[in-house]
């Protein structure tokens, strides 16, 4: 594998790390970075890459959060199961079904469609608008889930529906399910949290497809770029989500809306001047 393409594997790994938890799309910003980048692989290998480097990002919270996700406690010889933790993820598992079956029924339809400048300027932009607009109407208001365990199964299912947007690229599934928490009551934090353990299966399941519509037959190049993405996206994962927990204490979602804007208008432009093909 050349130097020239390790380097560009690195800078998409660090790409899908940083924007992966932050509220501005990552599946935008990758497409928007192999326009200027782009790998010396297959068509094929790229739209999978871009889903599967995903795993590193999302075993960083694997890591980070464990103790808040692994039901299954053993202490000594004791066997226990945390009933509070199993019940999170009958939460998880019926926020996640809109977007699972949306995705399963349409995936290639939606790429097919979508997976062009012109989406991703477009989406970035107006929930780039529709952050400015929910953060200022919720200024002022009290959240009334402040905790995890206050979300129920028509929250989750809410919130759900809101990451069905996410299939479209530019949009930002942490962007779209933190918009319809706060709509509906939740603290930043809460929606923040929450949403870092819905990527968990929306992750592993879309990864998993693509893996599936691929194949496993790798060539020894892709292999290594596919893990060193991997890699990449986890470490630089770590920060990103330890930051994002500790901005949101004392900051809004406004500075991403802005940045949302900003970019999608240059987005925009270079698309006027031609410089994507």
């Amino acid at each position: 594998m050349e130097l020239i393409e390790i380097i560009k594997v690195i800078i998409l790994g660090i790409v899908e790390g940083i924007t992966e938890w932050l509220p501005i799309s990552s599946t935008g910003h990758m497409i928007l970075v192999d326009e200027f980048i782009q790998m010396n692989m297959s068509k094929d290998f790229k739209e999978m890459f871009f889903v599967v480097i995903q795993l590193g990002a999302i075993m960083a919270v694997v890591v980070l959060f464990w103790n808040k996700i692994f039901p299954f406690k053993m202490k000594k010889k004791s066997f226990s199961i945390d009933m509070d933790i199993m019940n999170l993820w009958f939460k998880i598992i019926v926020s996640c079904a809109p977007a699972a079956v949306i995705g399963l029924l349409f995936d290639d339809k939606l790429e097919e469609m979508f997976y062009n400048y012109q989406t991703v300027s477009a989406t970035l932009i107006i929930y780039g608008i529709l952050f400015l607009i929910i953060e200022k109407w919720n200024k002022g208001r009290k959240a009334k889930i402040n905790d995890l365990n206050q979300i129920g199964y028509q929250t989750a299912l809410i919130i759900g529906v809101f990451q069905v947007l996410a299939l479209i690229p530019g949009t930002s599934r942490s962007g779209a399910t933190i918009i319809g928490a706060l709509l509906i009551g939740t603290s930043r934090t809460v929606a923040a949290e929450f949403t870092f353990y819905l990527a968990i299966p929306v992750m592993f399941g879309a990864s998993l497809l693509k893996l599936l519509k691929f194949g496993f037959g790798f060539s020894s190049t892709e292999f290594v770029a596919l893990i060193l993405g991997m890699v990449t996206a986890f470490i630089v994962s770590v920060w990103a989500i330890k930051f994002l927990v500790g901005y949101i204490k004392k900051h809004d979602f406004t500075a991403f809306g802005i940045y949302r804007i900003i970019l999608g208008s240059i987005v925009i432009f270079c698309g006027l001047i031609g410089v994507f093909n």
